[in-house]
């Protein structure tokens, strides 16, 4: 198990100490010592404040055997780890062809890429691969330079889409940000994003900004008059859903100035907001999609650009040229995985048990005065942790004592934002086990509230 930790998050609180004082064992810090000494240090990663042993289902376990249900799983987790049948799927294809040359093809990268492009909603029909999202969206970067001409950008402050130089301009987070030296990516201009009060909670009234946000995309549209391509995440997995209508009037925006509309579907796709494309939630289609993290099922890393037919214009130069890019044992992965969430129905699954997840904690936690919104899509959702719901005020501290609380019951998730607990299940998850958990958070919160 990895606890992870937001920007911001005191990584010395009294909750964490308690919680290493308690969890101490021989064999974990023997690795976590280990670990800290060989891997160059950096936020969010290492060095680890916990181990993992084993993976399975929803469940991981660490050195000393104790089990949690990981409602985190970097997102990649969508079919739960270790799925029987994509595991042997990936045996089968290793004995058959574990490797291709970029410059010859094979049939399941073939197969993969027309399959991806038959699910793509409209014309989003031409592929290419990478071995991981934060390359996809460089891809797609460069490919809207190709298309259009032109070298801007625009995207959103608090935005993730990577950590490569590229990615990491157009992102907005300050962690992947702030400690570069020297100028990053020019031309990535950002805006705010959509997340006011009035708007992005859906409280109607005198003080409604009227899509404000989206406003500003137009207005620095226009400004800018070169842009190539927005860049965003169609649902902020922190999570942050955007207000009804504010995709189509920057789908609208994009038209108008001829920049690109690039879809990053990296941790939300392939289900689990309820629809296929989490996009599909506000009836528009972008001109190009990523795809990452659950593409390999949990097992074996694998990206994708989807764009659109006519978009294919960059045949005299390189726009990926990865070693991995028609790799038949990772393309055999992600063909199963899609295979296993069609066949199991977990796309409808997802809409179901989030809508129902998220129905039950605002009925059972409604009269709790430190939740502030309880909000998201599919098994996607978070519960906000504030200091007075008025005010939204954020409060970390009580978030991560909280996390603490429901680690100790077994539930790991993610604190995002400093104060919103982020809960991101498999959509393999039984109904039994998603109640389990559910009831762990909301007794975390009322101990809480005293």
């Amino acid at each position: 198990m990895v606890v992870q930790h937001t920007e911001g998050e005191a990584n010395t609180s009294a909750a964490r100490a308690e919680w290493d004082a308690r969890e101490g064992d021989g064999r974990a810090r023997d690795l976590l010592g280990r670990d800290a000494g060989a891997f160059l240090h950096q936020s969010l990663s290492s060095p680890c404040v916990a181990t993992i042993a084993k993976a399975e289902g929803i469940w991981i376990e660490d050195v000393a055997g104790r089990r949690y249900m990981d409602f985190h799983g970097n997102s990649v987790h969508h079919v739960g780890y270790g799925h029987p049948r994509l595991v042997a799927a990936i045996k089968e294809q290793l004995d058959a062809l574990s490797f291709s040359p970029r410059r010859f093809t094979n049939d399941v990268s073939v197969a993969l890429a027309e399959r991806l492009g038959a699910i793509a909603p409209g014309d989003l029909g031409k592929v290419l691969f990478t071995t991981g999202g934060s390359d996809a969206n460089e891809v797609a970067l460069r490919l809207a330079r190709a298309a259009t001409g032109r070298f801007k950008t625009l995207s959103f402050w608090d935005s993730f889409h990577g950590a490569g130089f590229g990615a990491a301009s157009v992102g907005g987070e300050a962690t992947f940000r702030s400690h570069i030296a020297g100028p990053l990516l020019p031309g990535a201009e950002h805006v705010a994003p959509f997340h006011c009060y009035h708007c992005a909670y859906g409280h109607p009234g005198p003080q409604n900004c009227g899509l404000a946000c989206a406003s500003m995309v137009d207005y620095v549209l226009g400004r800018e008059g070169d842009v190539a391509a927005v860049i965003a995440e169609p649902m902020r997995a922190v999570p942050v859903v955007p207000p009804p209508g504010y995709w189509q009037a920057v789908r609208a925006a994009c038209n108008r100035h001829g920049a690109l509309l690039i879809m990053d579907e990296i941790p939300t796709g392939l289900g689990k907001t309820g629809e296929m494309f989490a996009f599909q939630h506000d009836g528009i289609v972008p001109d190009i999609v990523t795809l990452g993290k659950a593409l390999g099922g949990g097992i074996l890393p694998i990206a994708a650009v989807v764009a659109r037919r006519d978009l294919d214009v960059a045949g005299d130069f390189a726009l990926g040229h990865y070693t991995h890019e028609k790799n038949p044992v990772t393309a055999r992965a992600a063909l199963t995985t899609l295979d296993i969430i069609e066949e199991e129905g977990l796309v409808e699954r997802a809409a179901r048990l989030g809508t129902r997840a998220m129905d039950r904690l605002r009925d059972t936690l409604r009269d709790q005065a430190m939740v502030g919104d309880i909000r998201g899509r599919g098994l996607m959702f978070g519960v906000e942790i504030v200091t007075d719901r008025d005010t939204r005020a954020p409060d970390p501290a009580r978030a991560e004592a909280i996390y603490y609380a429901c680690l100790a019951e077994g539930l790991s998730f993610k604190i995002s934002a400093g104060n919103v607990l982020t809960l991101s299940p498999p959509l393999t998850i039984a109904e039994a086990d998603l109640d389990a958990a559910l009831g762990i958070v909301e007794t975390a919160i009322r101990d809480q509230a005293g």
